[in-house]
């Protein structure tokens, strides 16, 4: 099932783009995964501001998550049942759109997640473990800026600038964690 057919509108599948993407690549580069990035972002700013441990943020993350996943699985398929004339669907093609629509926000949490469990397993230290998932963040919302426009075969100096932007998202939460500190 192609995510264009369930949302016509989307961004991962607008023209122009590269024919051979890959469905990791319609997850990544979508606006769950961002909006997950950001949302790790603040659940991290705000638990370091507590002095949470990188195991506590883990799974503070993961819960969050999970209920955000599932919320948006929710509200896409019901979304989807009741859209105009033309686009509406049947419960389990909704259901199963809403599945691959939303997996953006489990693929863009799997980075910061991962790196906080390394700090909640002590391969590296707690305070360093919320500083690299946040870095991290900025370095994964860079390249779905990057990608993004690469999908659009916008030229490369288009491409550095959607990166850049798409990276203050990050920025903004270092700058809060800073100022928190």
């Amino acid at each position: 099932m192609m995510i264009a057919a369930a949302y016509p509108f989307a961004m991962t599948e607008s023209e122009p783009v590269e024919k051979d993407s890959s469905r990791v690549d319609a997850g990544f580069v979508s606006e769950e995964s961002i909006y997950a990035l950001i949302l790790v972002a603040g659940i991290i700013v705000t638990a370091g501001r507590h002095g949470d441990s990188s195991w506590a943020v883990f799974w503070i993350v993961t819960g969050t998550v999970v209920v955000f996943f599932v919320a948006h699985i929710y509200a896409g398929t019901l979304a989807h049942l009741n859209v105009g004339p033309h686009h509406r669907m049947e419960l389990g093609m909704a259901f199963r759109a809403s599945v691959q629509r939303s997996s953006g926000l489990v693929i863009g949490a799997a980075i910061p997640a991962s790196i906080l469990l390394l700090g909640a397993t002590r391969v590296i230290d707690d305070e360093n473990a919320m500083w690299f998932a946040l870095w991290a963040e900025v370095a994964a919302l860079a390249l779905l800026g990057y990608l993004a426009f690469a999908r659009r075969r916008a030229p490369v100096p288009i491409r550095i600038l959607g990166a850049l932007t798409t990276a203050l998202f990050g920025l903004a939460m270092i700058g809060l964690k800073v100022i928190i500190h």
